[in-house]
């Protein structure tokens, strides 16, 4: 069994892969502006510049719509967080370094479109936007702080924050190109929608990138990179768990199908995990093994917590339709 690689040595190896992922980004990548998805002939002044402040009339968004575009938004103000965790766990030389800027910069588009929309529209209310996006940012998030240290070696992850950081965003980019594609359904706007769409196709191409540096680091330290897998996703926490509301905003986006277990399962970690061959490859040693072995557990039980789920809210939208339905027959 040959010794563990350390971060050093994983950026060395992995840094040509790397390269070829930057050049087939920016091959693939279109160019867009934020600025032609706002519709600024709506716009007016605010109290302060001598018009009218918000109230919750002038909105156009359903509370859902409103919950999930909060929700979105908060999670791409959180950018200076998540650059500080990847340049700290990257390299800023070379291809890394060229990739953290291009990433940095794509991402920064995102929280920009969004909030001139929602301003300009009067979507939300800006005050309590502006106070929510300061506490966010004051709190910040790292997904290494998530994870649950008890039956782990600290040591072991910091010393290769690199992978367990790269496992993370690949799951993350996916899931948040589902939620923003699924809020723009749900904001009844064509401007809206064509926004979010535009923000999810940045995320997918950001989740490719990660997914094939990740698929070659599973290659070179099968049980280091399956190691970083698993304890990832047993303790993945959507970015802006720690942002105002997010529980019961989260709550409600799973209700009504903007991000749920189900997708999480069925939509983001199965598919990455088909696509690696997880369960496929023959180039674990015993301790990969026995890795494989925990995650297979783990995605045995969410899927019953799934089910669980599901079947909690049919019953509960099953009652709710037979409450309006004889409050209607009492008419």
């Amino acid at each position: 069994m040959g010794r563990d690689l350390t971060q050093h040595e994983l950026l060395i190896e992995l840094e040509p892969v790397a390269e070829e992922n930057v050049h087939r980004h920016l091959s693939m990548a279109k160019p867009w502006h934020p600025h032609d998805y706002v519709p600024w002939d709506e716009g007016r002044n605010f109290a302060a510049m001598g018009g009218i402040d918000w109230d919750p009339g002038q909105s156009r968004l359903s509370d859902l719509a409103k919950a999930a575009m909060i929700t979105n938004l908060l999670t791409e103000d959180n950018l200076p967080s998540y650059h500080r965790v990847i340049a700290e766990n990257f390299s800023l030389d070379g291809a890394w370094g060229t990739w953290v800027g291009r990433w940095t910069a794509e991402e920064n588009r995102h929280g920009i479109v969004m909030r001139d929309y929602l301003v300009v529209t009067r979507g939300v209310d800006p005050v309590e936007l502006e106070q929510a996006r300061m506490a966010a940012m004051i709190t910040g998030f790292d997904p290494l702080a998530t994870i649950d240290y008890s039956n782990l070696d600290p040591s072991q992850i910091s010393e290769t924050g690199f992978l367990y950081g790269m496992a993370y965003v690949t799951f993350q980019e996916l899931a948040t190109r589902i939620s923003h594609r699924n809020t723009g359904k749900v904001c009844d706007d064509p401007l809206a929608d064509r926004m979010l769409q535009r923000i999810a196709a940045d995320e997918n191409l950001h989740m490719i990138f990660y997914r094939n540096v990740f698929g070659a680091a599973l290659d070179l330290a099968p049980d280091q990179a399956l190691e970083a897998i698993t304890t990832m996703l047993m303790n993945f926490q959507m970015p802006g768990v720690a942002n105002p509301n997010f529980r019961r905003y989260g709550a409600l986006m799973a209700k009504h199908g903007i991000y749920d277990m189900r997708q999480h399962l069925d939509e983001v970690m199965l598919p990455v995990l088909r696509l690696w061959k997880v369960f496929e490859r023959n180039d674990f040693t015993a301790r990969g093994e026995q890795t494989r072995e925990r995650l297979g557990k783990f995605l045995a039980t969410y899927e019953q917590d799934t089910r669980t789920f599901e079947e909690r809210r049919d019953r509960i939208a099953a009652r709710k339709a037979s409450s309006l339905a004889g409050a209607q027959t009492d008419r």
